[in-house]
């Protein structure tokens, strides 16, 4: 499901500003599973979400899909992960970081192909 109906090709598109979506896709994704689990003070969900949404984090997340991933959607990831960021993370070392960034950018990927069922397949095995 998308929420603009645009055409758009995402392999077109370069791998930062898929990882630009990608980051707002993961954090909705991570943001309604809270909510959904547990109606809690906005600051116990900012502190949960953190946990989650983190460069560390979001490498930890890739380790767990890596293994599942098609040729296509491991290609993708490198293309974001090899990417020149142009920025230097404060409190992650800077392979997570890109390692965040490959993550971020296939989540965008996926969404912007209509692959929803896909994103969630991945972040379902993200969660166990």
């Amino acid at each position: 499901m998308r929420f603009i109906n645009k055409d758009v090709e995402p392999n077109s598109l370069s791998p930062l500003n898929l990882a630009f979506l990608g980051d707002c896709v993961y954090e909705l994704l991570v943001r309604e599973t809270l909510v959904c689990e547990a109606n809690r003070p906005i600051n116990d969900l900012h502190r949960e979400s953190v946990k989650y949404v983190s460069a560390s984090a979001q490498t930890q997340a890739f380790e767990k899909i890596k293994n599942i991933l098609t040729t296509e959607e491991l290609a993708q990831f490198k293309r974001a992960r090899n990417a020149k960021t142009g920025h230097s993370p404060k409190s992650a070392t800077v392979a997570e970081y890109h390692t965040a960034t490959g993550l971020e950018s296939l989540f965008g990927w996926l969404y912007l192909n209509n692959e929803t069922e896909r994103i969630r397949e991945l972040f379902k095995i993200i969660c166990e």
